[in-house]
């Protein structure tokens, strides 16, 4: 009997594993800065027509900005951390600076159109402290699918219509 107490909580413990598995859908580790112009065209020095660096269906901001880290994990559930470091402007008048702008976060699975934006809160945002850091805690609305299996996680500033994008994550790869 005395064994059989002894062994109660471990195997108690094994079969609690699955309920605490991970229940990650995505990872993103690393960021990228957006640069707003994807190619032009035009005789030199001078270019007549440019091709914006439009991401799965969401503009690009108008200047170009840079972030020195980014992490972000993803729930099946939808629950979302993002930590962000010195998400700054890289050019223009503000250069170094956030233009007091805030953040929030959308999560695309899709590779083709058409594309369905998740996404944490866009009508708020998180501010952007003066070094460019950020931490989004929220929701994706609506619910990302079981499976994403082309993973794009966008940092967007509030910024209506169109809340363009001005980071974006990279993906872990498992």
């Amino acid at each position: 009997m005395k064994k059989a107490l002894v062994l109660l909580p471990s195997i108690v413990a094994l079969f609690a594993l699955p309920a605490v598995a991970d229940d990650t859908l995505v990872k993103f580790r690393g960021g990228i800065g957006v640069i707003p112009v994807a190619s032009g065209v035009g005789l030199a020095p001078t270019t007549t027509v440019v091709n914006r660096n439009i991401v799965r269906g969401v503009q690009p901001a108008g200047q170009i900005w840079v972030i020195s880290a980014l992490t972000a994990d993803v729930k099946a559930d939808g629950r979302i951390h993002v930590d962000g470091k010195g998400l700054l402007l890289g050019g223009g008048v503000l250069i170094g600076f956030t233009a007091n702008a805030s953040v929030f976060a959308t999560l695309i699975c899709e590779a083709v159109a058409p594309f369905i934006e998740r996404s944490t809160n866009a009508v708020v945002g998180v501010p952007l402290q003066p070094d460019g850091d950020f931490r989004i805690d929220d929701v994706l609305v609506p619910a990302p699918p079981a499976d994403c299996a082309s993973p794009v996680l966008l940092i967007r500033t509030v910024a209506p219509p169109n809340n363009p994008w001005f980071a974006a994550g990279i993906p872990k790869q498992p």
